[in-house]
């Protein structure tokens, strides 16, 4: 079931959802809107040019107010609000409409676990072909609750939890575990 503004501002009010910083406006009908943080990562070139799942990946990490997102660049940013979801409880990230329709995508962000920690690391592309100028604080995206049938078995407790910045893929960590 998808969470109501008016059963968001409950749990916020009585500690069972966490969302810092929040401002009242930000909780609409049935999500919760989410800014654009100040810290934004990129792949740093390699000389095979070829990434790969295995090894650990090399980001250049800048902490600006504004970052200009050229056209064809993807890029990782992070949003201004922490959050902490409780057990009985997913989050799905959408973009904005009114952004996607100037060529931002957020990709691959989509779901977030019970028992998630952390600012949400946000996969930003520019599909058109003029520059977006980025700015941390405004509307990115928003959250999308719903509540779970029973608390999760186990809640997450991953390589992401308690994030902060944009966070690289910890993808390489999976093969290490499996060897």
């Amino acid at each position: 079931m998808i969470l109501s503004d008016k059963t968001i501002s409950e749990m916020l009010d009585n500690g069972t959802l966490t969302i810092a910083p929040i401002k009242k406006e930000q909780i609409q009908p049935a999500s919760v809107d989410v800014r654009l943080g100040d810290t934004f990562s990129i792949i740093e070139d390699l000389p095979t040019g070829i990434i790969t799942l295995n090894n650990k990946i090399s980001y250049k990490t800048i902490k600006t107010d504004t970052y200009v997102l050229l056209p064809g660049q993807f890029v990782l940013a992070t949003t201004m609000e922490y959050i902490c979801l409780p057990d009985n409880l997913t989050a799905f990230v959408e973009g904005r409409s009114s952004l996607g329709r100037m060529g931002l995508f957020i990709q691959n962000a989509g779901w977030v676990d019970p028992g998630f920690q952390g600012e949400i690391t946000l996969e930003l592309f520019n599909a058109n072909r003029c520059a977006i100028e980025l700015k941390a604080g405004r509307r990115i995206g928003q959250l999308v609750f719903a509540r779970m049938d029973t608390s999760a078995l186990a809640p997450y407790n991953g390589k992401y939890q308690g994030q902060k910045g944009a966070t690289g893929s910890k993808v390489y960590m999976d093969y290490h575990e499996n060897l």
